[in-house]
């Protein structure tokens, strides 16, 4: 088969399990200034160690203006371009990392997956998230078994704003300098960079009770050099510290979806 990998635990321990396996396995990796660095470099990782025949791909999704118009169904615009460029490289069947977990929440991508015919392996035999950590570390992919979740860089910016290529990477590059300077002083579980009209707010959890005041204080000047020295200075006219809240990017509720041929 052909395995479509993110660089996250889901799809990269599918990739190892279909790949030694099966060495014809090919293995399909889109960049994107969506898709941070640190998940490109992780999979050519693994692909060096593991022997893949990694396919390196510009899915293009930055080049459609239904994606660029982050609409609710947004992810089915990226994984249709996805699938597209996949399909066009490949005459394996292409297989997803999706977990049986996934199934309970809104994922318009899985529409566009079905559309190309794109097979489950994980829900086919009935596979969760906590499963496949328990597989992954099994396996001895110690280095996977516990990343935290990690959506895209677009999920960070609220539904309805448009995708701005440019400042997909300031994003990743303002959770990554917080990840570093608030994991020396805390707990640190996750990070999040959210993007509002004229606001950007920093979600954070963590297993402790946080003080959101002394974060605010003492990061936030990090948080606007940033966007400031990208070109952003209208974006950090405010940054709030704040508790980490699933998805609060994401508002269907509010807007309607692009229409699809779905």
């Amino acid at each position: 088969m052909a395995v479509a990998v993110s660089g996250g635990v889901d799809s990269m321990t599918l990739a190892v399990i279909a790949h030694r396996a099966n060495p014809d396995t090919q293995i399909f990796h889109a960049i994107s200034p969506a898709v941070p660095g640190q998940a490109t470099d992780r999979v050519k990782a693994h692909a060096e160690k593991e022997g893949w025949s990694l396919n390196v791909i510009d899915a293009g999704e930055m080049h459609d203006p239904e994606y660029l118009a982050n609409p609710a169904n947004r992810c089915y615009f990226c994984k249709t371009n996805l699938y597209d460029t996949v399909v066009e490289n490949t005459e394996l069947a292409v297989a997803s990392g999706t977990n049986t977990d996934d199934l309970g929440d809104y994922r318009p991508g899985l529409i566009a997956a079905e559309e190309h015919q794109v097979c489950h392996p994980y829900v086919e035999v009935g596979v969760s998230k906590a499963m496949l950590r328990e597989v992954a570390n099994e396996l001895g992919l110690h280095d996977l078994k516990d990343l935290p979740a990690a959506p895209c860089l677009s999920s960070r910016v609220t539904t309805g704003i448009p995708i701005d290529e440019k400042m997909l990477p300031v994003i990743n590059e303002v959770e990554e300098l917080l990840w570093q300077g608030l994991s020396l002083e805390m707990a640190l579980k996750g990070i999040r960079c959210r993007i509002r009209e004229n606001e950007v707010a920093i979600q954070v959890e963590t297993i402790s009770a946080i003080d959101f005041d002394m974060l605010a204080e003492k990061f936030s000047g990090t948080v606007v050099d940033q966007f400031t020295a990208a070109g952003f200075s209208n974006q950090v006219a405010s940054v709030v510290f704040e508790p980490y809240e699933k998805g609060s990017a994401f508002l269907i509720e509010t807007l309607e979806v692009t229409e699809s041929p779905a």
